[in-house]
């Protein structure tokens, strides 16, 4: 499990990257990418970090309107960046990967808004991403 805790981490920091960059995540994924194989010092990006981008980056239209709209009181603009990429990745894993349990997706985005944003964040990640748990059904027939 350490090897997807580290996927998740990196995935993260791509699409925060990107967002702080105003560049396309799979922009960012092909730089990471190529550094690793260019640099020795670089980690190589695991398998499953591509497919938690790749996977993000054909739903990201929908993901940012489903944070939107389930966000109480917060804009996705007004919201911290931290945050934003960590509940962009954890709606993408909990909704279209099914392979991942609920709990464990739940789980690791808390530790994620623990490990990088304010002490707040983790309540406000696990309060978003249950409510987008228990809409999960309606929410995956509503993308088809």
């Amino acid at each position: 499990m350490a090897a997807r805790n580290t996927a998740r981490k990196r995935a993260f920091q791509i699409l925060f990257e990107g967002d702080q960059r105003g560049v396309d995540v799979l922009t960012v994924l092909a730089d990471w990418i190529r550094h690793s194989r260019n640099d020795t010092r670089q980690p190589p990006v695991s398998e499953y970090t591509m497919e938690l981008v790749e996977g993000y980056a054909t739903k990201a239209r929908r993901i940012d309107e489903l944070i939107a709209t389930y966000a109480v009181d917060w804009t996705l603009d007004r919201m911290p960046v931290v945050d934003r990429n960590i509940l962009r990745l954890g709606a993408y894993e909990l909704i279209w990967v099914d392979a991942t349990p609920d709990a464990v997706v739940l789980d690791e985005a808390v530790q994620l808004a623990k490990e990088f944003s304010t002490d707040e964040s983790p309540s406000f990640v696990n309060g978003l991403l249950g409510r987008l748990k228990d809409l999960k059904p309606s929410l995956r027939r509503d993308d088809t």
